[in-house]
């Protein structure tokens, strides 16, 4: 069993396709070691066991809507496509997407995935309430008001098994999507923050070459006035693609036509289901206060990194609370890179990224690749080791651990301390 971009197999000795919580909560009780998968969109061994594998997707798919209408219920293995949907023709919405649609809920979560806006908070942002199986097998369902919660929503699989969410949700909203060309950046850089707050969402597409940023993506409420200024750069004529030559057929409609909330935040169509992704992907995330100098730190890389990318897409994310979340209490910048299908050679050159960017407090997202052992996690998080102690105390056998996660938190304390 493979993930979705095929360059990891996982190490699992059994595979269970649960239909129920009940049935999840008995295989983590039986099992010495168990990890969850969702959509399979890790990149890296997050996910990993080398015990029992449960996949999430054969969960009842229910979507309840709330009393007052303010949250949704929704499966640990629902996809955000599927969620939209259901909350669309109810005339609902939450407030970010990520690129894809076809992500799992539960998984996107769990690992701090993200959308774009400098005043939009990440996936997690949205949750209100999290069902999780313990270790023991017991389910337990942790609020706003309780102290483990905010180091649950992003827990990357470590305090329990994610079977059900509330989310935080709003009323149905139209955006419209605007591509700009050839940002010069010099602009980018004199005005990076100005540019990236001139919509609800904003996505700069390079590869760190030339002299100027080849794409913008601008999506902007249809109440929002239309752009002051195109800083530079030139409006696109026709529908693209982030990938130059590539048919703009699978991407969300461009050019200003408005169009519903769930047709425009992510950057690829519902109706498209990559099948797989022949890709690799790291991303991080530091500071918004830092994304000039950062920038020109990758730039000065360029030549070594341009002829591995496909491309890299640069957003912003508001702060938030969660404990392990990489936007911690920190306005963000986030730099993602999509690798073409080369690890050993992206593999070589991410400790040269990382350590490029280690002065700006960077951050990497935990489901795609980056080097560990790189990292004082407890200096980039102030709730670290607050978050290794519960971890400690919840699974002390190490049922949620596996190798990422020790290199992470380092080796699990001995059962009963």
């Amino acid at each position: 069993m493979k993930n979705w971009a095929g360059n990891l197999e996982y190490s699992s000795a059994n595979v269970y396709h649960p239909t129920s919580v009940q049935e999840v909560q008995q295989l983590v009780a039986d099992a010495t070691r168990l990890k969850a998968l969702g959509s399979r969109h890790s990149f890296n061994h997050v996910a990993d066991t080398e015990g029992t594998h449960i996949l999430l997707y054969a969960l009842p798919q229910d979507i309840a809507l709330s009393a007052d209408k303010t949250t949704v219920k929704v499966g640990g293995g629902i996809s955000y496509g599927a969620l939209c949907r259901a909350l669309e023709e109810n005339s609902y919405a939450i407030h970010n997407l990520a690129s894809l649609p076809h992500i799992s809920v539960a998984g996107a979560i769990q690992t701090g995935t993200h959308g774009s806006g400098v005043n939009n908070a990440s996936l997690a942002a949205a949750v209100v309430g999290i069902d999780l199986v313990r270790p023991s097998g017991e389910l337990v369902t942790l609020t706003q008001d309780d102290d483990e919660f905010l180091a649950s929503v992003v827990g990357l699989g470590a305090l329990g098994i994610v079977t059900g969410l509330e989310l935080a949700i709003r009323p149905s909203f139209e955006m419209r999507q605007r591509v700009l060309t050839n940002l010069p950046w010099d602009r980018a850089l004199a005005d990076f923050e100005a540019i990236a707050s001139s919509a609800y969402s904003v996505s700069f597409f390079t590869d760190y070459t030339g002299d100027a940023i080849p794409q913008v993506w601008f999506k902007a409420l249809d109440s929002e006035p239309a752009l002051p200024d195109l800083f530079g750069a030139t409006a696109a004529a026709a529908a693209l693609h982030p990938l130059p030559g590539m048919s703009a057929e699978n991407c969300t409609v461009q050019l200003d036509e408005p169009g519903k909330w769930l047709d425009r935040l992510p950057h690829f169509r519902h109706e498209f289901t990559p099948s797989n992704g022949e890709e690799l992907q790291s991303e991080f995330i530091l500071p918004l206060r830092e994304a000039p100098a950062a920038l020109e730190a990758v730039r000065a890389l360029s030549g070594k990194l341009a002829p591995l990318l496909f491309i890299s897409e640069i957003r912003t994310i508001a702060a938030d609370e969660f404990w392990l979340s990489p936007f911690h209490r920190q306005q963000s910048v986030a730099l993602h890179f999509t690798w073409k299908p080369l690890q050993d050679e992206v593999e070589a050159v991410l400790p040269e990224l990382e350590s490029a960017l280690a002065p700006f407090g960077s951050r990497p997202h935990w489901g795609k690749l980056f080097t560990p052992g790189l990292y004082n996690f407890a200096a980039l998080y102030p709730r670290f080791d607050d978050f290794r102690a519960l971890v400690h105390a919840n699974d002390p056998s190490g049922k949620f651990r596996n190798g990422l996660l020790d290199s992470v938190l380092g080796v699990p304390a001995p059962a009963g301390n």
